[in-house]
């Protein structure tokens, strides 16, 4: 059974990591290669689709993680960070700098995927934990908690974008009712999670290498503007290129321009640039002291990139080996509401392969010929399938890996918390569903 082997995959894949402190690269490849062979993956085809998992994660992630990193420490290094954390304490206070990260990250994270929005405002966070003195996951947790929400719930992102065309759902309506569902759950969840006793119990140290330990008096920081500036920049690209995108008619010269600017990695690109220039020359540094701050970024990278691709590995062997396809022939004929069947599907699907966009493309397939003649609201479905999305993210997400290693936890910590948070929210969200749906239907929407 597709799903037994899953579960009992990810028990061994614990276990190597806690009990026998194998290396995370090394453990997920083992596994790996364990779960293809026991899936009846030929032989010699176990080193391609390794390949491949690993090729079309780190393809998917390489650039905007190390382009992301190195924007980041260069930011760090000279004082930029520390310039916009100064003036986001400045504007919220000390005592609600959880609320900052939540409210930045959210009007960052609508229209940005998780994991360039994660490396765009991680060392924001590393610099007021360093300057506040708080935890770690006390400024992190809700950054990321944040960020997760509206990657997951919401188009233009790419899972929520791909379902509402599945259903001729309408993009600009599965926005607006999913930020009222968004919104009021990521800020609950991300304020209430650090504050649980098995979370506060936890404090990791900042991983060495991906953001600056110096402490800048007021006058060696770069200006407030250039700081955000730069920091603005790649949001200001890539949500322009999501927004013209939804509201294009048809295609033109422009639409592809607009559309190559806003492409994450060329928008990190040019915001490398930028920053080098803006961060390094402009205020006397040299372009030297500029490429030792991008080397450090990328020696601090690369065992992140290495378990973020066998993670990719793991996931590739799980859709190779026909999980998808069996959860899919068990669930298309349950008897159950189309809102709640496209959630659970979705979860399932999640839990078992570890790719939120597999699970709701998927999911989409299994729930749409319900969707004719039930009466349910298409934008609601869309919502549905992306929600039970986020649901159970562990050893097979690489997201989960991204979130361990930039927060220096253990995998069983990693599981406490990211586990636990994705699946409290894909359940609030159902619940937000659900009660949107009827709401709709009391409207005669």
């Amino acid at each position: 059974m597709p799903l037994l082997v899953v579960g009992i995959s990810v028990l061994v894949l614990l276990l190597l990591m806690t009990r026998l402190k194998l290396n995370g690269f090394a453990a997920l490849l083992f596994v790996a290669v364990g779960v293809a062979l026991v899936q009846g993956i030929p032989v010699a085809d176990i080193p391609d689709v390794l390949s491949e998992g690993i090729g079309d994660q780190i393809g998917d992630t390489m650039l905007i993680i190390g382009l992301g990193a190195m924007v980041g420490r260069i930011m760090g290094d000279s004082g930029a960070a520390q310039r916009i954390a100064g003036r986001l304490l400045d504007a919220f206070g000390p005592r609600r700098v959880q609320v900052a990260m939540v409210v930045t990250s959210m009007l960052i994270g609508v229209t940005m995927f998780y994991e360039v929005a994660f490396i765009i405002i991680v060392p924001i966070a590393f610099t007021l934990v360093r300057v506040t003195g708080v935890k770690l996951l006390w400024v992190g947790l809700p950054m990321s908690i944040a960020l997760s929400t509206m990657h997951s719930f919401l188009p233009p992102h790419p899972g929520p974008t791909a379902v509402a065309a599945t259903f001729h759902a309408s993009v600009g309506h599965t926005l607006l009712y999913g930020l009222f569902i968004a919104v009021p759950a990521g800020a609950l969840i991300a304020l209430l999670w650090p504050r649980l006793p098995f979370v506060r119990a936890m404090d990791p140290s900042i991983p060495q290498g991906l953001v600056s330990e110096r402490e800048f008096t007021e006058e060696e920081m770069p200006g407030t503007g250039w700081s955000l500036c730069v920091a603005l920049f790649p949001v200001a690209l890539i949500a322009g290129a999501a927004v013209t995108d939804m509201l294009a008619t048809n295609e033109s010269a422009f639409l592809h321009v607009v559309g190559f600017l806003g492409s994450a990695p060329i928008a990190l690109l040019l915001t490398l640039l930028l920053a080098a220039w803006a961060f390094g020359p402009r205020i006397g540094r040299s372009l030297a002291d500029v490429s030792d701050s991008c080397g450090s970024a990328a020696r601090a990278m690369a065992m992140i990139l290495l378990v973020i691709g066998a993670g990719g590995a793991f996931k590739n062997v799980l859709v190779e080996g026909g999980t998808s396809d069996y959860i899919k022939d068990v669930t298309e004929h349950w008897a159950v509401s189309p809102i709640i069947l496209a959630w659970l599907v979705a979860a399932i699907l999640r839990i078992a392969l570890g790719s939120a966009t597999v699970a709701v493309v998927t999911a989409s397939g299994v729930v749409l010929p319900l969707l004719t003649g039930s009466g349910t609201h298409a934008e609601m479905m869309v919502l549905a399938v992306s929600c039970g999305s986020i649901a159970f993210s562990h050893v097979n997400d690489p997201g989960f890996w991204l979130f361990k290693e930039y927060f220096n936890l253990s995998v069983v910590q990693a599981i406490k918390v990211r586990t636990s948070y994705t699946t409290v929210l894909a359940v609030i969200g159902l619940g937000g569903v659900l009660a949107g749906e009827r709401i709709l239907d009391s409207l005669g929407l």
